[in-house]
């Protein structure tokens, strides 16, 4: 799934949140956002971000796929 999509299933969990909503509380216009939103093109940082604006965690890990060891 992509992550565009994950964000908006947290909007609609968070109360219905709009797009523009959220991108007023991580600071960016909602034209940038929407942007980012269509090409599913997030930093780790505008992750954390939106993250924190929806009181969520977010983790970013890598897997061996070998070993399962989590690195």
């Amino acid at each position: 799934m992509a992550l565009s999509e994950r964000i908006r299933i947290l909007l609609v969990k968070r109360g219905n949140i709009s797009e523009a909503e959220l991108a007023r509380r991580i600071g960016v216009s909602p034209q940038n956002l929407n942007n980012k939103m269509k090409r599913d093109n997030f930093t780790e940082r505008d992750l954390q971000e939106i993250a924190a604006a929806l009181d969520c965690s977010f983790s970013v890990t890598f897997t061996l796929n070998d070993t399962g060891e989590i690195v």
